[in-house]
C-alpha cells in the first residue's frame, strides 16, 4: 500500500524517523522525548510535534512535570502535529505520519479523525521498557487503527541511506 502517496522505501522511513527524533529533542519532557512528522499525501514533508506544554504556557515550573500532574499538563507530539496543521490549514487526509512511539488510543483517535491512513512507527521504540510499561500497543489501538483502515508498521532505521 502506498503511504503518503509514495511507494514506502527503507530511505525514506529511516530519513523521517531520524527527523521525529530530532523533533522529539526539542521536547522539555524529562522523561520520555516524543517526535511526529505527518508526511501530506503528496509526499510531502508537513506538519511535526513533540510532546510538550500549550503554547504560551509556561513549562519551567518545576511541579508541572512529576507524574501524574504532568498528564494534565502535556499534549502529545501526534496531536500537536495534527493541531499545527488545523492552525494553518493543512488537510491531513490521505497522508502518513511516522512517530518515535506508538501513539496512545487518544492519539489514535485524532490520526483516524484527521484523515491520516499510516502510522509508521520508529522500531527503537520497542527497546524503551519505560515507555512500554506505561503505553504499552493496547488491543484497543490496534482494533480501533485495523478497524478504521489505518495502516501501522514498525520500522528499524537503516543509518546509511546515501
Amino acid at each position: 500500500m502506498a503511504l503518503g502517496g509514495r511507494k514506502p522505501s527503507q530511505k525514506w522511513d529511516s530519513r523521517y524517523i531520524r527527523l521525529a527524533r530530532e523533533v522529539a529533542s526539542w521536547s522539555k519532557d524529562r522523561s520520555t522525548q516524543v517526535g511526529a512528522v505527518i508526511i501530506l499525501a503528496d509526499g510531502t514533508p508537513g506538519p511535526y510535534g513533540f510532546n510538550g506544554f500549550p503554547s504560551q504556557v509556561n513549562d519551567d515550573i518545576d511541579g508541572r512535570h512529576g507524574r501524574p500532574v504532568k498528564y494534565d499538563w502535556t499534549e502529545h507530539a501526534e496531536r500537536n502535529a495534527i493541531y499545527h496543521a488545523a492552525r494553518v490549514g493543512i488537510s491531513l487526509s490521505g497522508g502518513s505520519v511516522y512517530v518515535t512511539h506508538f501513539p496512545c488510543p487518544d492519539c489514535c483517535r485524532a490520526i483516524i479523525q484527521s484523515g491520516i491512513k499510516a502510522i509508521i512507527v520508529d522500531g527503537l521504540s520497542k527497546q524503551d521498557r519505560d515507555f512500554t510499561t506505561r503505553w504499552e500497543i493496547a488491543k484497543t489501538q490496534t482494533e480501533m487503527l485495523d478497524e478504521a483502515g489505518v495502516a501501522w508498521r514498525f520500522v528499524d532505521v537503516v543509518e546509511d541511506i546515501s
